[in-house]
Order: structure tokens, then sequence, then C-alpha cells
């Protein structure tokens, strides 16, 4: 799913805010830095205690302190472009009755895009929980890569993930680490857990 990008409200700037405002730029890296990009979340007495100390709607801090956790949605993303040529695959992993493939990749000019099939008996109850899993890959820490959505029924599910940079056309030795998750924010993690070498 592509972001829309950000449009700056036409609105006028105080310019005797902007020593605040670098401030709390500021803070926030020093309040990233301590919690070591986990940045957690107040809890429910702290928000309401803030809220009326410093004279704050108690959601709108909740979403301040949402935002924090959501940082890497806001990447730069890049958008495959210039198709090259697919690159087979053919692997496959079973975790649980429930088997994995990753047939192909996609080269562009500057990404990659990866496609993770899931298949498993729809006949056994709990069928759904499947459409309820955020799924990452972790490629290395040479490459950025992110989902771009699933969809699928009955039995089946469909992901594909963009890595960038592109990876090699001969990428044998690379690992692709899949994890899965029952919240976009790794509190829940389902424990699904897998790699795929290529």
């Amino acid at each position: 799913m592509k972001r829309l990008p950000f449009e700056r409200p036409n609105v006028h700037y105080d310019e005797r805010l902007f020593e605040i405002d670098e401030q709390i730029c500021a803070l926030l890296k020093k309040r990233k830095d301590l919690s070591n990009d986990n940045p957690g979340f107040p809890k429910d007495e702290m928000i309401s205690g803030w809220s009326k100390k410093y004279g704050f709607y108690e959601e709108f801090l909740k979403a301040v302190f949402e935002s924090f956790r959501s940082e890497k949605h806001f990447r730069p993303r890049v958008e495959p472009k210039g198709f090259r040529k697919h690159l087979p695959v053919l692997k496959a992993v079973e975790v649980k009755n429930v088997f994995y493939t990753v047939n192909f990749i996609r080269q562009y000019s500057n990404a990659s895009v990866i496609n993770l099939n899931i298949n498993w008996d729809a006949s056994e109850e709990g069928d759904e929980t499947w459409f309820h899993v955020f799924w990452e890959l972790l490629v290395g820490d040479k490459y950025d890569s992110r989902t771009e959505g699933g969809s699928g029924s009955g039995g089946h599910v469909s992901y594909n993930f963009v890595v960038s940079p592109a990876l090699p056309d001969e990428p044998k030795g690379i690992t692709l680490q899949f994890k899965g998750d029952q919240t976009p924010h790794k509190e829940a993690p389902t424990g699904i857990e897998f790699e795929i070498e290529l």
C-alpha cells in the first residue's frame, strides 16, 4: 500500500517557537537513545497525570506516545522501478503443519520483491487467525524491507515484501528470516519464526 505524501499545512509558523521545537526534537532523540529504540508506552495513570498537570487531553497524549512507536513506518519508501527479471527460488519450510514457500523474487533496478506463500489445512478450526498476523522480513543490516500487505482465502495467504537495495542476481547464501506478530508493534509475538536460505 503506497503512503500518501505529506502536505505541509498552509498555516503560519511563529519563529519564536523555533528554539522550543528544536528542544522537542533533541528530547525525542534523547528518549529514543535511552530506550534503545524500544519506546514502550506510558501507563494510563501517567498519561492521566500529565494530562491534568500540563492541560492536554488524554487522547491527544496517547496519540503522541503512540506515534513514537510508529517511527519506522515513516522511513523513506523505495518503490520498485525498472523491472528486470524473475529469480527462481523454489524453497519451502513446514512449521506446525503450515507450509511456507518462496517461489521467486522479482528483480527491479532499485529493489527486490519477495513473495511469501502460506498454506495450511483450512478444514481445521482457527483458520481465520492467519489473516491477523503481521509479518516482518529480516534480510540483514545491509537491507531494508517492508511488507506490502497480503491477501488470500481458505487455506492460503500470500504476502509481498519490498527489499532495498535490490538483492544480487545470484543471492546464494542470503538468509530470509520471517517473523510473525499479533500486532504491528511486536508486543504480542506469535512465536512463528522461520528462515529460508537462498
